[in-house]
């Protein structure tokens, strides 16, 4: 039995929860409404991290052990107070009204739609064509230790210091991590693009024993850190900060601060310790939005690269 349904007042919102008692993590024993206990938690930063943002939903109608349902569109029959953006995908000449998520009530409704991952674009409804985030991802190859990505992590930042610019790191949810940084949306998603190739390369050149940035999966070391440019490409997500992963630990994607990462061990953050956190320092990426950095520098170092010969794979 997943019990009868409920009702859960979010904000001026009344959200009707059904199957509350659904298990969605068989290891755990982590409950529908356990999901929701962890999104109401964590409220203002998960709508701080999808505020405005076309998103698609990660869905587990019957729990992890069942179906995984990748969702863009928003279904027929949901409420009306629900917001969407519609984007459109020229390859296909086909359009999608995503969700659009400006308050905690929109999460609720998703997790009521059984999803358990929020994965939004890197650019929002006033402009979707236009990125205001690019995202530096962290993804260790199947032999890469964890304390490689801790090294390379302290590469990044120095980077990133040199050229001005704030980054907010997170853990993946998974064994990587991701820095995520607030740009002007001045540029098309094929520049971030290339933006994030030259940064990529250029903490190669400083950590060469570490990092890849090769194109072919097959090419690279198994052992060696990839820095994910293509992450920035249009229409390519992943796990927003707060977002709980679909696997059987149900760790979670979470902010962190840079003096943390040297110690940290990504599998202590789960749906269960998170809400603690949270509770205890805040949200660490509350200030994301108060600047937005240029690319411009970025750009220049894509220029040079691709003047030396150096291309820029298709995405």
């Amino acid at each position: 039995m997943a019990g009868e349904a409920t009702t859960i007042e979010v904000g001026d919102y009344d959200v009707r929860i059904s199957n509350p008692d659904r298990v969605y993590f068989p290891e755990l024993g982590v409950t529908k409404l356990d999901l929701v206990e962890y999104y109401l938690a964590v409220s203002d930063g998960i709508v701080r991290a999808l505020r405005d943002r076309p998103c698609m939903l990660h869905r587990f109608p019957e729990g992890l052990a069942g179906e995984k349902v990748h969702q863009k569109r928003v279904p027929n029959g949901a409420p009306p107070w629900l917001e969407t953006v519609r984007v459109t995908f020229p390859r296909y000449n086909r359009h999608a009204d995503e969700l659009c998520v400006t308050k905690p009530a929109d999460v609720i409704w998703a997790v009521q739609m059984s999803t358990v991952e929020f994965h939004p674009w890197n650019s929002r409804r006033a402009d979707t064509e236009k990125p205001d985030e690019w995202r530096i991802d962290l993804d260790p190859m199947p032999d890469c230790p964890f304390g490689t990505v801790q090294r390379v992590a302290t590469v990044v930042r120095e980077l990133l210091d040199e050229l001005g610019i704030t980054g907010y790191p997170k853990t993946s949810g998974g064994r990587g991590m991701h820095v995520y940084v607030r740009i002007e949306p001045s540029w098309s998603f094929s520049d971030v693009r290339r933006a994030a190739l030259a940064f990529a390369r250029e903490v190669e050149r400083r950590a060469p024993d570490d990092v890849t940035t090769t194109w072919w999966r097959r090419d690279r070391d198994p052992s060696a850190l990839f820095i994910d440019y293509n992450q920035n490409a249009r229409d390519h997500t992943v796990a927003s900060a707060y977002s709980v992963r679909g696997v059987p630990t149900a760790t979670v994607s979470t902010p962190v601060a840079w003096d943390e990462i040297q110690d940290l061990d990504p599998r202590d953050f789960t749906i269960r310790t998170v809400p603690a956190r949270f509770a205890e320092l805040g949200d660490l990426h509350a200030a994301i939005d108060d600047h937005a950095h240029s690319l411009d520098a970025l750009l220049e170092w894509a220029d040079y690269d691709e003047q030396s010969g150096l291309t820029t794979p298709e995405d």
